[in-house]
């Protein structure tokens, strides 16, 4: 637990004072006790309840300051709550094909705007994460709803060498899974030893499945979107990365941009035919229990998140809790006048 106002705690020195004050008043009150004309009065007053139940009040009213000044500090504390929440990432291709003009005016600029369209209308409880992929995977943006930072994160884009479909599918992986620690070391960023040789490593990429694997498709509460031309020139397989997501219970909802006939792309001041390989794509939705969509509009994304069914997680979040010290702090003070009132009918 931390204080926002740290200084206010300065007013726990005020504690001493009025405990030194409670003593004096109860020195005073015992030379009082003896204009008694009968000592075996004040016996009786003083008998053994009477002894501590008068200091039960003012312990209350001293407990309840204590409490109302750690109030007025404002603590915070870090809490394991439950909330309901979606999570879908968004893994875009920014490879250099993207820019193909089968679909107008480019694949990316369609891509961007399908995207844009897509979290303008976010549910309350639904977050969004963006992945970019070329030759290696990045997240560009974590897991949230405010939809200023997600349409930003896509205007951001920037194109670049080589496709690597497994690697936004394993960055996306890790980014809903942090805590399990999945490789992107050798998975994802150590794709780019396969650029050297411009063409994709032929050593088979070892998948490691989650402890207790589950069923394709069964995780409701999170997917993952790939928006890409489909067509894999480096990193893992993208059967071995949805396999990955498949054990994991993950639909992975692909999204491709182009045409199966093709179309061309200005590459480095040439102009290459691109083909779009639409197979893979549907490949990797079907591995997972998911869907293709193709050329996508903004009303077939909605559909992914609309498929998608809320759950309560558990989530660790830093809370002010000022809240529960000052009802506490008024508790105590509403105990002590009620028991002044009934055992001395005075507060």
């Amino acid at each position: 637990m931390r204080f926002i106002w740290l200084e206010a705690l300065v007013l726990f020195l005020l504690m001493p004072v009025l405990v030194a004050l409670y003593l004096h008043v109860l020195r005073r009150q015992k030379r009082a006790a003896v204009r008694f004309a009968s000592l075996d009065l004040v016996r009786e007053a003083m008998s053994g309840a009477a002894r501590w139940r008068r200091h039960v009040p003012p312990a209350l009213f001293l407990a309840a300051l204590a409490v109302a000044i750690l109030a007025i500090a404002r603590p915070s504390a870090v809490l394991t709550l439950p909330s309901q929440q979606r999570t879908i990432m968004m893994a875009i291709d920014v490879s250099l094909s993207m820019r193909a003009t089968d679909v107008q005016p480019n694949r990316l600029a369609a891509a961007q705007a399908a995207a844009k369209a897509f979290v303008q209308d976010l549910p309350a409880d639904l977050r969004v994460g963006i992945v970019s992929f070329a030759g290696t995977a990045l997240l560009i943006q974590k897991p949230t709803s405010n939809r200023e930072d997600l349409v930003a994160a896509i205007e951001r884009l920037v194109l670049d060498r080589h496709t690597a479909i497994g690697s936004g599918i394993i960055m996306s992986l890790a980014t809903l899974f942090p805590e399990e620690g999945i490789d992107l070391e050798s998975l994802v960023l150590g794709s780019r030893q396969s650029w050297r040789t411009h063409k994709p490593p032929e050593k088979k990429i070892e998948r490691k499945p989650p402890a207790k694997p589950v069923p394709p498709g069964s995780n409701a509460s999170s997917a993952i979107v790939l928006l890409t031309d489909g067509r894999r020139t480096t990193g893992p397989d993208p059967l071995e990365a949805a396999r990955m997501a498949a054990d994991r219970g993950i639909r992975v909802f692909t999204v491709g941009f182009g045409s199966a006939a093709g179309g061309p792309a200005l590459v480095e001041g040439y102009s290459i035919y691109m083909m779009f390989d639409e197979e893979s794509l549907k490949a990797i939705a079907q591995v997972t229990q998911a869907e293709y969509f193709h050329a996508a509009s903004a009303d077939e994304l909605k559909k992914i998140y609309q498929a998608l069914s809320s759950k309560f997680v558990l989530a660790k979040e830093e809370r002010e809790i000022t809240a529960f010290f000052a009802a506490l702090a008024a508790l105590l003070v509403l105990a002590a006048a009620t028991l002044s009132l009934l055992w001395f009918n005075r507060l």
